[in-house]
């Protein structure tokens, strides 16, 4: 049956949920400790409670089996039995089959379970396992007719009072087993009254403590009240600017009536009175319009001031209701360590640590199946036998400790056995076997480049389908999701020591905080979690390795690439080489790190740091390689987010458009200077020392021909004497200034003249560097031409 009042049936939905958690984590902490009489207690009130909301609802069939759950556990609190291990399986069995009929009295979707049996499994107190023993000697009813009707059963149940009693009633069919019934998450004891309800792998509720609403609430009065101080400067606007307009027609007046007067031939001796009055009007106006300016902009800055601090922590707070605690899914774990760890006749204890680790709800979504995977893969491949550690000299029970933390605004999730490792040579032969590397690349590959082959779709060192593992489906669907959440995940291992995945994601995935860097005077936004570090790296520092760009960083060799190439865009040169040259001495690169890969990233500009929200992207774009999503900078720009993992494999296949090499042979092209020079031998000398630095020169024997030749040919810098026949230096440059394309053109005078005024004459026309050749230093000269282009 399904309850008919919807806001019932979601009360409903989510306070079954909780008790049914805490009811399953009361009984595996009993199975341990069956003396324990306060968790027995406890245990007994959580059923109560449970029974209570299903009479109150009408779901009779969950009322029935807790109050038969909670005869036992009464008889267990008075001695007249003892918590043993098949007492467990069978209170189990009857929970799962609870969770079943609460969840369909909540959805409607029918449960499949035979209330009938388990209540007959439950009153003998045995798993179902047993039933093969009770089929024997029941014969099977060959029609339903036998089977007495539901409402029956609480008149023959309430005096069915031993097995003996019970043994007589006719069963219809063997019992089901319920392990894989629906398994809803929540946390076995809520913190804070923090409390999660998930549904189909999503969180659709989510109980808040009443002390965060209320900060929220006194937040949002504070915006209130901030909104109404920023409405009321609207007045003051409306009074500025009615003054502005005042003005405004008083100068129109003003000149109307000058014009006026002007055509009669009154102006001068009529004017002056007005202006008088005019400029005295204007002085109190303006001064007037000043103290308004002040006062609105000291009021802006007060209420913009307040305004980000309550929209911030506004924003904290709304983040912080989307938090949960890991142990709304970490709980959910001991039962299916338990349960597989028995179903391979293994011992297993798992220790839980950091389960009070709030993190945003989406990753309590996505993380529960892969964390689930690694502990099945734990207990299948990595835990050995009890007789083979005690062979090994191990305890007979393994440990699998699972375990977060936080840092900052990153959380790490740590799953670690005490089991075999991982074996490398069967990763080997695992992966040539499913050909997904061949012997060949396998003999290029390091360690930690074969650790992460276990994480390849279709990698799986099991040549045989079990129940557990060997179908091919792995921890690739764990690196998918959490390559979703934006997170790293890595493997470390010791032969025969044990395996170690750590699992490393933001905490709070409503903003998402990011470097903006420009490529091509577009910003694009990277995801910090994934940047090791920024640094400038000269072109020098760059070589060829196996086809590809490549610097040395902390003595490894990490490729890089143009994030233009990447994205499909043109690697964008500087027009002139000065530009060329400047930006050549250090290119800015960002080191990205995913797990034990490292990739260098040549960008043009390192802008800032930002936290931003992440907008998706639409459908028609829900899958654009390389990127992630957009977000607006508070420039009103568009920016797109970048998707590190697809920027490792883009820079894999990506075509270089310019290597820094190509770019360093450019920039290293022969500059031109002009050499305007009337003496021969100085002409000669001052040749040699400009070409010998590496320039190439052309040589004008006065002003007049150094002008001709510099509108025939392109020249990176001039060097001239002053005294000259026909134009002499200082013509020269006045000349050249005078031209709008030589405006940024150096110009170097070199000459004997050594005055103060004569220096000063030489800057007003436009010279950048004066050199006197008395005191002339070939370095000084040229460490002036290199400055200068």
């Amino acid at each position: 049956m399904m309850i008919e009042d919807e806001e019932l049936r979601s009360l409903y939905k989510a306070a079954s949920a909780e008790h049914i958690q805490k009811i399953e984590a009361g009984l595996l902490h009993l199975e341990k400790n069956p003396q324990d009489h306060a968790k027995l207690e406890g245990l007994l009130r959580e059923t109560h409670s449970l029974k209570g909301d299903s009479r109150m609802l009408g779901v009779k069939d969950v009322e029935t089996l807790t109050h038969q759950m909670e005869e036992i556990l009464g008889s267990v609190l008075q001695g007249e039995r003892v918590f043993t291990s098949p007492l467990y399986e069978c209170l189990s069995q009857g929970l799962d089959a609870i969770r079943k009929i609460a969840h369909e009295a909540v959805t409607g979707q029918p449960a499949g379970v035979s209330v009938f049996h388990v209540l007959a499994q439950l009153m003998r107190g045995e798993s179902s396992d047993a039933w093969s023993e009770i089929q024997e000697t029941v014969p099977e009813s060959e029609d339903d007719s036998s089977i007495l009707p539901l409402a029956q059963l609480p008149t023959v149940f309430d005096d069915a009072k031993s097995e003996d009693d019970f043994s007589t009633l006719p069963l219809a069919q063997p019992p089901l087993v319920f392990r894989d019934a629906v398994q809803v998450n929540q946390p076995t004891e809520p913190v804070a009254d923090t409390f999660a309800q998930v549904s189909d792998g999503e969180i659709d509720t989510i109980r808040v403590e009443s002390q965060r609403l209320d900060k929220l609430l006194t937040q949002v009065g504070e915006l209130v009240v901030t909104k109404g101080q920023i409405a009321d400067q609207l007045v003051e606007i409306d009074e500025m600017i009615a003054l502005w307009e005042e003005l405004s027609r008083q100068i129109f007046v003003l000149r109307q009536a000058y014009e006026n007067l002007e055509r009669r031939g009154q102006g001068s001796s009529t004017l002056q009175p007005m202006q008088q009055n005019f400029s005295k009007s204007m002085e109190n106006r303006l001064k007037q319009l000043g103290e308004s300016l002040n006062r609105l902009r000291n009021k802006a800055f007060d209420y913009t001031a307040r305004l980000e601090i309550v929209s911030n922590e506004l924003q904290s707070g709304v983040i912080s209701v989307r938090l949960l605690p890991l142990s709304t899914i970490f709980h959910l774990f001991h039962r299916t360590v338990r349960d597989l760890a028995k179903q391979q006749a293994k011992e297993v204890d798992l220790h839980i640590e950091g389960e009070q680790t709030y993190v945003d709800k989406r990753i309590i979504e996505e993380m529960k199946d892969p964390l689930m995977h690694i502990l099945r893969n734990a207990i299948d491949h990595g835990i050995e036998t009890p007789q083979e550690r005690l062979q090994l000299g191990k305890p007979a029970t393994a440990t699998i400790h699972l375990k977060a933390y936080q840092t900052g605004n990153t959380v790490t999730i740590e799953v670690s056995d005490d089991g075999r490792g991982l074996d490398v040579e069967a990763i080997k032969l695992a992966a040539v076997r499913r050909g997904i590397r061949s012997e060949e690349e396998l003999v290029a590959m390091s360690t930690a480049e074969i650790q992460a082959l276990i994480f390849a779709p279709g990698f799986s060192t099991r040549t045989a389908v079990t129940e557990i593992s060997g179908r091919g489906v792995g921890l690739d669907v764990v690196r998918a999701n959490v390559d979703r959440l934006k997170g790293t995940i890595q493997v470390e291992f010791t032969p025969g020591r044990g395996c170690l995945f750590r699992i490393t994601l933001s905490s709070i995935l409503a903003t998402t905080h990011v470097l903006i860097v420009q490529v091509n005077q577009n910003s694009y936004a990277m995801p910090v979690e994934f940047v090791e570090t920024m640094l400038l790296v000269s072109p020098q520092e760059i070589f060829a390795l196996e086809g590809s760009q490549t610097f040395s960083y902390q003595g490894q060799a990490i490729s890089v690439a143009w994030l233009a190439d990447l994205l499909g865009l043109p690697v964008q040169v500087p027009a002139s080489t000065q530009a060329l040259n400047t930006a050549l001495k250090s290119i800015p690169c960002i080191i990205l790190q995913l797990g034990s890969e490292r990739l260098g990233l040549l960008v043009d500009t390192v802008s800032e740091l930002q936290d931003i929200v992440l907008k998706a992207q639409s459908h028609l774009l829900k899958r654009v390689c390389n990127i992630a999503g957009a977000t607006i900078l508070g420039t009103g720009e568009v920016c797109m987010v970048l998707n590190p993992p697809d920027l490792f494999k883009s820079a894999k296949k990506a075509v270089v458009s310019v290597t820094v090499k190509e770019l360093r042979e450019k920039a290293q092209l022969k500059q031109k200077i002009l050499l305007v020079e009337d003496s021969i031998p100085i002409r000669t000398q001052m040749r040699r020392i400009l070409e010998s630095a590496g320039y190439e020169v052309t040589a004008a024997v006065d002003g007049q021909d150094g002008f001709d030749k510099l509108r025939e040919s392109k020249f990176d810098a001039v060097v001239s004497d002053v005294q000259m026949p026909n134009v002499d230096g200082l013509e020269l440059t006045a000349r050249i200034r005078e031209l709008p394309e030589y405006k940024e053109l150096p110009v170097i005078l070199v000459t004997t003249l050594a005055s103060e005024e004569d220096k000063r004459q030489g800057a007003e026309v436009g010279a950048n560097a004066y050199i006197t050749k008395g005191e002339f230093e070939q370095g000084v000269f040229l460490d002036t031409l290199r400055r200068l282009v």
